[in-house]
């Protein structure tokens, strides 16, 4: 009889929080050192996915039936769709991204690797979340709910671009700290629906806070304002502060705290306490890697 270990059958168990250590290791150096064509053309496919979730956001956001509470979580979920096409169908979005610092902390990779990864994929994610809003723009999707996705979506906007430099920093650092959480929870699991189970309420709360998320952010704001540019103003907004200069700004201030959320407080936190702290301690089995 063979004295290999044997393999598992069912393999109902998750993968350890060291396993999923490793494996973002791995998938780092991946990220990091693939091919400008189809790292450019998955971050365009994420940066679309994003904008299906920010829209299924904005169609609950149009329903005033509802209450506070129960609006924004049924938007958080109804966003989550964007991060669950891209953790399951393949794609390359810029917040979990952030992840790859494991690899550069690891002396996998260089900081040169991941600065052009985070570069390509923000443009790339910009590029796809332009092209959803102007096909959803073409189609008159904000005139669903007689213009309630429409004033939904300004809301929104108007209150994404009226605070100051650091209440942006601070929401995109909680918004990517949660949104680099899900995707660790995600790569604990087997199965799609494990994934599906593990994304909910990471991503749910950080929109049900109202944190900044830089790639959603690439939709919900220039859509807003070509709304505003050719005059589809459903309501009487006061839309003053949504101009290109405020966009760029919540763009910037976003993207630097989605970054410092997800390599500091997840990525290096996690690689401290596993690779660092804990390494010796528990040995990764090759054949249970994600």
């Amino acid at each position: 009889m063979s004295d290999a270990p044997k393999s598992e059958i069912f393999g109902l168990d998750c993968y350890s929080p060291a396993q999923i250590q490793a494996n973002v290791e791995k998938l780092g150096v991946k990220k990091a050192t693939m091919p400008f064509l189809p790292s450019f053309m998955l971050s365009i496919v994420a940066g679309g996915s994003i904008g299906l979730g920010a829209m299924y956001f904005l169609i609950m956001q149009a329903d005033p039936a509802l209450s506070f509470a129960l609006q924004r979580m049924l938007g958080g979920v109804g966003f989550s769709l964007g991060l669950l096409v891209v953790l399951v169908a393949g794609a390359e979005l810029f917040t979990g991204n952030n992840l790859i610092v494991m690899a550069w902390a690891n002396r996998q990779i260089s900081l040169r690797a991941v600065l052009r990864n985070w570069v390509i994929v923000w443009l790339g994610n910009l590029v796809g979340s332009l092209g959803l809003a102007g096909l959803l723009y073409l189609a008159h999707t904000y005139s669903l709910n007689n213009d309630g996705f429409g004033t939904a979506l300004l809301k929104v906007a108007v209150a994404k671009v009226a605070p100051d430099s650091l209440t942006i920093f601070v929401k995109g650092v909680l918004c990517n700290l949660l949104v680099c959480l899900a995707v660790w929870l995600a790569y604990a699991g087997r199965t799609v629906v494990d994934k599906v189970a593990a994304i909910l309420l990471p991503v749910s709360a950080f929109v049900a806070a109202g944190f900044e998320h830089c790639v959603a952010n690439q939709f919900f704001l220039p859509l807003a304002l070509l709304l505003k540019t050719t005059g589809h103003i459903p309501t009487d907004l006061d839309l003053s502060v949504l101009t290109i200069g405020s966009v760029l700004h919540n763009l910037l201030f976003a993207t630097l705290g989605n970054i410092v959320g997800g390599s500091l407080l997840v990525g290096a936190i996690y690689w401290i306490i596993y690779r660092k702290c804990l390494g010796g301690l528990y040995p990764i089995d090759n054949d249970k890697q994600v």
